[in-house]
């Protein structure tokens, strides 16, 4: 039977560049894994993306409320919601709608017209 003889400084040499590489592969493991630190920022990026959305939500929501409690008890805020959304008026009184900036419109023949 034939004894293999290895030398300590090649053993020793592979055995660095075996925990070289390993160490390598484990970084590039932490860095662009699934859960390493490119996907944690992006996770934190998106966490405070919904806390900013979340805060939005709630100002709204709380402005939201104080138009319905204006609404049940308020009778100047439903005279307000009256006449901007139901174009609704007192008596005697006209209501003038303009029509709306549009570019579909086309304007008067007597304007000259831009070539």
């Amino acid at each position: 039977m034939k004894r293999f003889h290895f030398d300590r400084g090649t053993l020793r040499r592979n055995a660095v560049l075996l925990l070289s590489l390993l160490c390598i592969a484990l970084l590039i493991h932490e860095i662009f894994g699934e859960h390493g630190y490119l996907a944690m920022r992006r996770q934190k990026k998106e966490a405070d993306s919904l806390e900013q959305q979340i805060q939005r939500l709630q100002r709204e929501n709380q402005e939201l409320e104080k138009q319905v409690k204006a609404l049940k008890s308020d009778p100047r805020a439903i005279e307000r919601v009256a006449r901007e959304q139901m174009r609704m008026a007192r008596p005697g009184e006209l209501i003038f709608t303009l029509p709306e900036n549009d570019s579909k419109v086309p304007p008067p023949a007597d304007t000259p017209q831009k070539p």
